[in-house]
């Protein structure tokens, strides 16, 4: 199948162990698009998978998020507490949520990464080292220099910041208070963009949730749909992709870790860089699936899922495997 169209040892947070399951063909495993604080279309895209699928392989299926919960929509709040709820609600399923580049900036506001390996962060120095390389961005970006930005990690720094223009020229809108559109996350907590009172505003389990968020999810033993017939695949899930020209080896070794010594990961937040599979991976199939990239686009087994890219006006898609059909909150189907 072909198509592309631009209408678009871990810490875990699955409610089970990876499932194995090399003789089972029908396994849902489901991969939900980037949500950017829209409860309606998640609440939507939920309600059209569960009512399009069988009900006992959607109540056991690998549902993984792709990332991006937070920002540009106006119910970041909401988004969270539905997902909270999930392994509640569905406790037979396996649900995975990873961190998307959104989610990390907002984790680092709140404090709740983990810590960077002191020693080989320079000492007492922690994430302030991470600043360097990007500080002739820090006037026209905003930086936040509220309380506790002193031991705060970049991203956190600028999702937070009070960015001096007001147009993104690239999408061609309107910047929502930072870099990351963060405006709206703040003020579905009740706080306006840029105060530090948000750390006291976002509930325990908020944080606890974006503190488990993880980097990489991968899955062995995913059947697909191709155009040569059904095929056995690896799957690997990362919010942006795997870098190409990158020991593909060290990269899930980084990302397992959830090293932020890094002050921008590429696999969370690169563009092109990130686009296709690694060509060691080519050997073997293996699905990359990420969002990020405001495009729904699949080929072969590089899939991006991540029609709506934040836009009020765009879907959230999901892609189902293995038949790679794909669900949009806006479909209206036949009951």
């Amino acid at each position: 199948m072909s198509s592309s169209s631009s209408s678009s040892s871990s810490s875990s947070t699955t409610t089970s162990t990876t499932l194995t399951t090399s003789n089972n063909k029908n396994k849902l495993v489901i991969c939900i698009g980037d949500i950017h604080g829209y409860i309606t279309k998640l609440q939507n895209v939920w309600s059209n998978l569960e009512s399009s699928t069988n009900p006992h392989d959607f109540a056991t299926a690998t549902i993984i998020f792709l990332g991006d919960y937070c920002d540009r929509g106006p119910n970041t709040r909401d988004v969270i507490d539905f997902l909270i709820d999930l392994p509640s609600r569905y406790p037979n399923q396996t649900h995975v949520f990873l961190a998307g580049n959104h989610d990390f900036a907002f984790a680092a506001f709140v404090g709740v990464l983990p810590p960077p390996p002191a020693a080989a962060a320079g000492g007492e120095e922690g994430f302030r080292g991470g600043w360097r390389e990007y500080e002739e961005s820090e006037e026209r970006e905003g930086w936040f220099k509220g309380e506790g930005f002193e031991e705060m990690h970049l991203q956190g720094r600028r999702w937070a910041g009070k960015i001096t223009v007001k147009v993104n020229v690239a999408k061609g809108t309107e910047y929502q208070g930072s870099i990351y559109d963060a405006a709206p996350t703040f003020e579905s907590y009740g706080v306006p963009h840029g105060s530090a009172d948000l750390i006291k505003a976002v509930p325990d389990s908020h944080k606890k949730f974006l503190a488990d968020l993880v980097w990489v999810h991968e899955e062995d033993d995913v059947f697909v749909n191709t155009e040569d017939g059904v095929k056995c695949c690896k799957l690997i899930a990362v919010h942006a992709g795997l870098e190409k020209g990158v020991d593909v080896k060290q990269q899930l070794q980084m990302l397992k870790a959830r090293d932020t010594r890094v002050p921008k990961v590429p696999q969370l937040s690169g563009r092109m860089n990130v686009w296709e599979i690694p060509e060691e991976l080519r050997s073997s199939p293996t699905i990359i699936v990420s969002g990020h990239h405001g495009k729904l686009h699949v080929e072969g087994l590089r899939l991006i899922i991540d029609e709506g890219g934040g836009y009020a006006h765009k879907p959230v898609a999901a892609i189902v495997l293995p038949s790679m059909k794909i669900i949009r909150d806006t479909d209206v189907l036949a009951k």
